[in-house]
C-alpha cells in the first residue's frame, strides 16, 4: 500500500510538472533544466524567460491554497543556494537576472504562478 501510495505521488508530480511547463512554454519561455540537483539541492524546473533565468519550485495539493502551505523557508533557502550553484555551473561569466517563482497545481491540473514568491512570502 505504501508503495503504491509513492507511486502515484510521482506520476502526479510529473504530471504536474508537465502542465507548469506547458503554462510557461505558452508564455515563450524556454525550458534549461527540470529536476536539476546540485550541492544544495534540487530544483524543480529551470527556464529562461526573455533576461531572466527563472527558478520555478512546483507545489501540487487538492487546492492551490493547501499547495502553498507546503513551501517552507529552508527550503527556499536551499532553492537559492542551488540557483546560484547552477548558474556558476554555466559559466555565463557576468550576473544574472534571477527570478523565483512557486508554481501551484490543484487537483484539477490548474497552475498558478506566484511570480517572484521569494521576495513575497
Amino acid at each position: 500500500m505504501r508503495r503504491q501510495r509513492g507511486r502515484i505521488a510521482a506520476i502526479s508530480g510529473v504530471l504536474a510538472e508537465e502542465n507548469v511547463t506547458r503554462h510557461y512554454r505558452h508564455g515563450g519561455a524556454v525550458l534549461l533544466a527540470s529536476r536539476w540537483r546540485g550541492q544544495a539541492g534540487e530544483i524543480d524546473m529551470i527556464f529562461r524567460e526573455a533576461a531572466d533565468v527563472v527558478f520555478v519550485e512546483v507545489k501540487a495539493a487538492a487546492t492551490h491554497a493547501a499547495a502553498v502551505e507546503r513551501l517552507q523557508p529552508a527550503q527556499m533557502r536551499r532553492i537559492g543556494q542551488a540557483a546560484l550553484e547552477f548558474c556558476d555551473r554555466q559559466g555565463w561569466g557576468q550576473p544574472v537576472s534571477m527570478r523565483f517563482d512557486v508554481a501551484l497545481v490543484d487537483a484539477l491540473g490548474r497552475v498558478e504562478v506566484i511570480s517572484n514568491a521569494f521576495g513575497e512570502m
